[in-house]
């Protein structure tokens, strides 16, 4: 059986996207989780995000929905805004030991494949959101010939 999670990628001005250094294991990716019985998907979301930096957000669209087929996890990526209340990030939880707004190039540096390109894939700009799998650090081509963005 899968799980579902969800994740925001938030993008500021300066088009900077908020990251998370996750504590358990010192990757860099943006925050998400899986969502709880019942959780509306939106609301799973905004927990989320604010559980692991702080922010309140708000999403604009779904992205990307991703199935990680190592751990038989589907996650739904969306492009996100900072809410109304939201003030300054910061490492809320256990689960991250550090916050930071990176550009896409240290994003790409600092990720896995299968992480970065969810960025890519939110600020790529394309209408429809992108569906990949990958097996927890590289993608997998699916015959769907979608190309990664740049």
């Amino acid at each position: 059986m899968h799980s579902v999670s969800v994740a925001g990628v938030v993008r500021r001005e300066d088009g900077r996207v908020l990251c998370i250094r996750r504590r358990d294991d010192g990757s860099w990716q943006i925050p998400g989780g899986v969502l709880e019985n019942g959780e509306h998907i939106p609301d799973g979301l905004r927990r989320e995000v604010a559980e692991e930096t702080g922010l309140s957000v708000e999403p604009i669209r779904l992205t990307g929905v991703y199935l990680n087929v190592a751990r038989d996890v589907v996650a739904l990526v969306f492009l996100c805004r900072v809410g109304s209340q939201a003030g300054e990030a910061s490492a809320q939880t256990e689960e991250s030991a550090e916050v930071s707004w990176l550009t896409l190039a240290e994003i790409r540096e600092r990720s896995v494949p299968a992480f970065a390109v969810r960025v890519l894939d939110a600020c790529s700009g394309a209408v429809e959101p992108a569906v990949r799998s990958h097996d927890g650090v590289d993608l997998i081509d699916t015959g769907f010939g979608w190309p990664v963005p740049r």
